[in-house]
């Protein structure tokens, strides 16, 4: 079954940098569209990267410019790389694989994702 499993959470000044990761088992890796989601207390759960089997990525503009995702197909590992980060960056950070296949039909709306991990959590202090 789809195991997904998430690392790299902390806490950071803003302006500082963190990477999660995400190792993925269970699947073909590189067929599915993957994705970053994160939910503060209170809010709604928001996507903010996408990675299709091509390397196509897409960002929220919340994140643009800021956060970076990629994955290793050898190492079946997922990763985000967030810089600049900013208070409101705050969260649990959540990894999901989507249910499309090769492009990433569904974009950042959680509803087209059917396995996640647990979570690791960002903290960023001003």
């Amino acid at each position: 079954q789809v195991q997904l499993v998430e690392s790299g959470g902390g806490s950071v000044q803003a302006g500082g940098a963190l990477r999660l990761s995400c190792a993925a088992s269970g699947y073909s890796f590189n067929k599915y569209c993957m994705g970053w989601f994160r939910q503060a207390p209170g809010k709604e759960r928001e996507g903010i990267a996408t990675i299709g089997s091509f390397d196509r990525t897409k960002y929220a503009d919340s994140v643009k410019d800021r956060f970076t995702i990629s994955k290793d197909v050898n190492k079946t590992t997922l990763y985000l790389q967030m810089n600049s980060l900013e208070p409101e960056d705050t969260a649990m950070y959540f990894c999901a694989r989507s249910r499309a296949i090769y492009v990433c039909t569904s974009g950042l709306e959680a509803f087209g994702y059917d396995g996640w991990g647990q979570g690791t959590q960002v903290t960023v202090s001003s």
